[in-house]
């Protein structure tokens, strides 16, 4: 055998996950990572004649003679009006106006005379796609309704209402078709086209990505930044992209299955790869490919055992019972705590003394009385969920020894860890699912809930108790609500923010969701 110097053996994974970042380093027994990966190409490459996107803007080709090579300017003109026609009614979500299309035509014609048929469609999107019909969307006040009134939608901006609210993207062709003929108005047809719409592979992407990422904070996993050279040296980037589709899967799954929205709380299931399974312990799984497996460690169930959640309320190099604290009472519970005073001491930690355990460093800082009223409130909780290390292992004890997770919360319930945690919490569903309700009718009507809305709030939750606290009922509810039906005009002497109602909103993804 010929030894080569610098050889690498081929076939074998490595004996540890690799360390993201870190370059090879010339051992041929160190573990592996990509550290650059180039892509070059197409070179000299062709623009397609053909495409899904040609045929979704060109709905009509211009007729030719028989030679194939003139077209009369009737016939452009002709097809032109139907291409900028079909495209201005998705873009604008609505009925198209003669004036929408001669703005449209004008520019067509112009791009026309000068490089063909082609770019004179091409000059009427730029157009379209800079029109403030499409870039916002305007919810106009009825000229016959009265400063502070409220009133409905029209059908028409209804159906945008819902397909932004439950696609993050424009009204399909079915949706709009219905509401121009005036047909959401029918509860019915509203109940159908929401279930349509929940079907569709778009509601599962949109909610998902958008509005779990931003309730639940797990897109903050991307923000993480573990000790990595000395506490967790194995966290990487296989390991931050798997706590976050972990918890993509589960929420789409509940959607997908019309369960309980308590199920994101009690889940007996969860979605995993090789990776994921191995910091969680569980054999027998293989491959970089998520699959759904049972979940038999109690303490693993639901939201409060999932990696994402734990990580991104802890310190880089500890936990933080009081970002965890903070974390349930604001986003389970709907008692988000007050903000801390000004000149809060830091917590002081165990450097240069004996080790102390998270309680302890915790108690002490509660003996600062300007801490221990809110303290209080969030470190039980906090506490309870000690056994998960920073990065979401468990761990029966720390460098202090063993770890006790009991607490008294406010109530007087005494709890022992996260299943005792999870069971209070479940003791009192209503709380949980009005949570869920605010934050899901917050992401709807893109502002925030206030006390005026609170009736409507207690009444979905009512409704959805009644049919087992199903994801699609509480949709429904929401849709169906005055909130997200109604607008109420601006006071005629109003300025500034109260005027602003009759702004159009912006189509922006990260300001509006």
């Amino acid at each position: 055998a010929v030894k080569v110097d610098g050889a690498k053996p081929e076939g074998l994974g490595p004996d540890r996950i690799p360390i993201w970042g870190h370059d090879y380093d010339g051992d041929v027994r160190a573990p592996l990572a990509f550290s650059v990966l180039l892509v070059g190409g197409p070179y000299d490459g062709q623009t397609p004649q053909e495409s899904l996107s040609r045929r979704r803007i060109f709905v009509c080709h211009p007729k030719q003679v028989v030679s194939g090579i003139s077209r009369t300017t009737s016939d452009e003109t002709a097809c032109a009006t139907k291409i900028v026609t079909t495209l201005a009614r998705r873009a604008y979500r609505r009925s198209v106006t003669p004036e929408d299309v001669q703005t449209l035509l004008g520019f067509y014609k112009e791009g026309r005379a000068n490089a063909g048929f082609d770019a004179g469609i091409r000059s009427a999107l730029e157009r379209l796609l800079v029109s403030p019909d499409f870039l916002f969307r305007i919810e106009a006040d009825p000229a016959n309704v009265k400063p502070g009134v409220p009133y409905r939608l029209s059908d028409v901006e209804l159906a945008s209402r819902l397909s932004f609210f439950l696609w993050s993207s424009i009204p399909d062709d079915e949706l709009l078709d219905l509401a121009i003929r005036g047909k959401l108005s029918d509860a019915k047809t509203l109940d159908l086209q929401v279930r349509r719409m929940l079907a569709d592979q778009r509601a599962r992407t949109a909610l998902v990505q958008n509005f779990l990422s931003q309730w639940l904070q797990v897109r903050n996993v991307w923000l993480l930044t573990p000790d990595a050279s000395r506490q967790y040296p194995w966290f990487d980037d296989n390991l931050r992209t798997a706590f976050r589709r972990e918890v993509e899967l589960l929420f789409e799954a509940i959607m997908r299955q019309d369960r309980s929205v308590l199920d994101l709380l009690t889940a007996d299931f969860t979605f995993v790869d090789e990776r994921l399974a191995k910091h969680y312990g569980i054999p027998g799984v293989y491959g970089s490919q998520f699959r759904r497996v049972a979940v038999t460690e109690e303490a693993r169930k639901g939201l409060l055992g999932k990696g994402a959640v734990l990580a991104v309320t802890s310190n880089a190099d500890r936990t933080s019972p009081v970002v965890r604290g903070k974390w349930i009472l604001d986003n389970l519970q709907g008692m988000p705590p007050p903000s801390p005073p000004a000149n809060v001491p830091p917590l002081s930690d165990s450097a240069g003394t004996e080790p102390k355990s998270m309680r302890e460093q915790m108690a002490a800082h509660r003996a600062n009385p300007v801490c221990a009223s809110c303290h209080k409130l969030m470190d039980p909780i906090g506490l309870a969920l000690e056994n998960f290390d920073a990065i979401g292992r468990w761990r029966t004890k720390d460098a202090a020894g063993p770890i006790d997770a009991s607490g008294d919360l406010l109530e007087g319930t005494h709890v022992d860890g996260v299943v005792q945690l999870r069971e209070a919490l479940l003791k009192r569903p209503d709380v949980f699912v009005g949570t869920f309700t605010e934050k899901l009718m917050t992401y709807a009507l893109e502002r925030g809930v206030d006390a005026p809305d609170m009736p409507t709030v207690r009444s979905i939750v009512r409704d959805v108790g009644q049919r087992n606290y199903k994801f699609s009922t509480l949709v429904l509810g929401i849709v169906k609500s005055p909130a997200f039906q109604m607008r109420l005009k601006a006071e005629a002497s109003d300025s500034g923010l109260k005027a602003a109602q009759s702004v159009p909103k912006r189509l922006d993804g990260v300001s509006l969701r």
